[in-house]
């Protein structure tokens, strides 16, 4: 997770008030996509403007887990607090920069490459936020991933347009809170939807 080249922070600039702005939403993946990376995933979105949308994916785990991650970029835990993060798994966040590390963590800190996407969550790329937490000064909250999702200009608002998505505004509980395996359910029912009734609709579609 190089502090160096953040192309996806290059991005952040402010919104047109003309345009839809789904930052802070959830995308939920409609129970008929069959895409291989997209499928049964919800995306939290961390930016929507003109240059495009940037999103991480926040139910779909790796094999990785925090104790591999930190042992790969030679962070070494403080005393005690290993056995607290060691076991949280690290999210595929999306095919973009799959290579690279990025997080979605509580406010609090002062970190080299870092977005206040509301007053609840935060997305930082830059490897300092992660060394916080290996000396015990991290986020109370956070979720990490390898990679992210991303569109250009318009292709979600197409992809909306199809029936591909379901939007509603993000709630930090089920990202920061839930079991990885509710988040699905619990994003849906933010719509006031029954996760069954929806998935009987999809397989009549």
């Amino acid at each position: 997770m190089p502090q160096e080249d953040t192309p996806a922070l290059g991005m952040m600039s402010a919104s047109p008030s003309s345009q839809l702005n789904l930052a802070n939403h959830f995308l939920i993946a409609m129970p008929s996509m069959n895409d291989p990376i997209f499928g049964g995933t919800v995306v939290y979105i961390c930016e929507h403007n003109e240059k495009g949308v940037l999103g991480v994916v926040i139910n779909k785990p790796t094999d990785m887990t925090m104790d591999v991650l930190f042992d790969r970029i030679d962070l070494k835990v403080a005393e005690g607090l290993r056995a607290s993060v060691e076991d949280e798994p690290i999210m595929f966040g999306g095919p973009v920069q799959d290579d690279r590390g990025f997080v979605l963590h509580s406010p609090g800190g002062r970190y080299s490459s870092s977005l206040s996407v509301t007053d609840d969550v935060a997305f930082t790329t830059s490897i300092d936020v992660l060394e916080a937490v290996a000396n015990g000064t991290g986020p109370r909250r956070m979720l990490v991933s390898i990679g992210y999702a991303g569109w250009s200009p318009g292709q979600l608002e197409e992809e909306i347009a199809r029936n591909g998505w379901l939007t509603v505004s993000a709630d930090a509980r089920v990202l920061f809170d839930l079991p990885i395996e509710e988040r699905y359910n619990a994003a849906i029912k933010l719509l006031g939807i029954d996760p069954l009734m929806l998935a009987s609709e999809a397989g009549h579609a």
